[in-house]
């Protein structure tokens, strides 16, 4: 999943400074996405270059945090992400899989909805890859090997599929039980303020 759009829903909740942003983004997906906080200013830094967040004010507060917020346009990119189902397929579920537990934490999103747009997605998907198999007569390695990606496609799309009535299936049991799994904004503090900005980059590092 892009950070970018992890930091933008969690912005939608309302102003956060940098390492209470790491702390929701780690916490809301079972600390799936554990980033550093070099690469949460970087994006905030991009955010807010591309006029999708801002800072509250110019100067940093008494320990030191900066807090940030998000404007309209942020806020459309984040409801974009959360309710456009995913269509690349690379690495699809593991981005789907982090919406989803995003998702469920943020209050007044309809999880349903999203589970349903992606089925349908999915559904599609999978009968435009199945007729095309039908149609299919390999008559070379080549198109063999097209063939046996298309399979390898449709059984993902497949998995994937059961895999969203699962879901769907525990957060019933979950709302069954009576189970609010939405969570407010916390008020983490971070022990320093912004750390200093540095030319050097790691091995291997890439934008986000």
């Amino acid at each position: 999943m892009s950070i970018r759009n992890g930091l933008l829903a969690i912005l939608s909740l309302g102003e956060c400074h940098g390492y209470q942003l790491k702390h929701e983004l780690t916490s809301r997906t079972g600390s799936v996405l554990d980033v550093n906080i070099g690469q949460i200013y970087s994006t905030l830094s991009r955010l807010e270059r591309d006029g999708l967040v801002k800072q509250k004010t110019l100067t940093p507060s008494k320990d030191g945090q900066q807090l940030f917020v998000i404007t309209e346009a942020g806020r459309t990119e984040a409801n974009a992400w959360l309710f456009d189902p995913i269509a690349d397929d690379r690495d699809v579920r593991n981005d789907l899989a982090t919406k989803l537990a995003l998702a469920v934490t943020l209050p007044g999103v309809d999880v349903a909805q999203i589970l349903r747009k992606q089925r349908a997605t999915d559904i599609q998907k999978l009968q435009a890859l199945t007729l095309a198999k039908r149609r299919a007569q390999p008559e070379s390695p080549a198109e063999l090997a097209a063939v046996l990606m298309t399979d390898r496609a449709i059984f993902n799309l497949e998995a994937e599929l059961r895999w969203l009535d699962h879901i769907e299936k525990i957060l019933g049991e979950t709302k069954a039980r009576g189970l609010d799994t939405s969570l407010d904004l916390s008020t983490y503090e971070a022990k320093r303020g912004r750390p200093a900005k540095s030319n050097d980059k790691k091995i291997g590092e890439t934008n986000v």
